[in-house]
């Protein structure tokens, strides 16, 4: 049996035929194991958890730099969350917290230069391990379930469930 048939879904992926939930399945366990594989590769390669590069990767798109609600916002998780990963990137040295010029109850958080340099070549390592897992799909079935995910993502937007 190969490696990728020796994944296992959950039900093993077999459900009658309620296609839809088949398909969550798979949709989940796809997503499951690639957050697997890349929480573990940071944290044995570079001593870094998924969260913190998330947060990095977040600023590093914007250097202008962002308020705590700003990043639980963008990143979809509370801002609890976020200020326990900021705390830890200021401590590290890779974020810098300063006041907002707007909001005096706010702090802007920024990468710093070694903060730069840090996401720099964790983005490089994130981009190589998502290229080899997705290595068995090519271009055009990328572009395909790229397109696909879209339509889902837009079918979710428009039932407008609570996130």
């Amino acid at each position: 049996m190969s490696r990728a048939a020796s994944l296992r879904e959950k039900h093993d992926g077999a459900l009658d035929d309620r296609g839809s939930v088949r398909l969550w399945l798979r949709l989940l366990t796809c997503t499951t194991v690639i957050e697997k594989r890349l929480k573990r590769r940071f944290a044995d390669q570079y001593g870094v958890t998924l969260p913190r590069f998330d947060v990095m990767a977040a600023l590093d798109r914007h250097p202008e730099g962002m308020t705590m609600g700003q990043l639980s916002q963008a990143l979809l998780v509370s801002n609890g969350n976020v200020t326990g990963v900021v705390q830890v990137l200021v401590r590290d040295r890779y974020v810098s917290l300063a006041p907002s010029p707007t909001d005096g109850r706010s702090s802007v958080a920024r990468l710093t230069q070694l903060g730069r340099e840090c996401f720099a070549g964790l983005a490089e390592a994130h981009h190589e391990w998502i290229e080899a897992m997705l290595a068995g799909l090519d271009r055009e079935e990328r572009g395909q379930l790229h397109q696909l995910l879209g339509v889902l993502k837009d079918s979710l937007a428009a039932e407008g469930g609570e996130e």
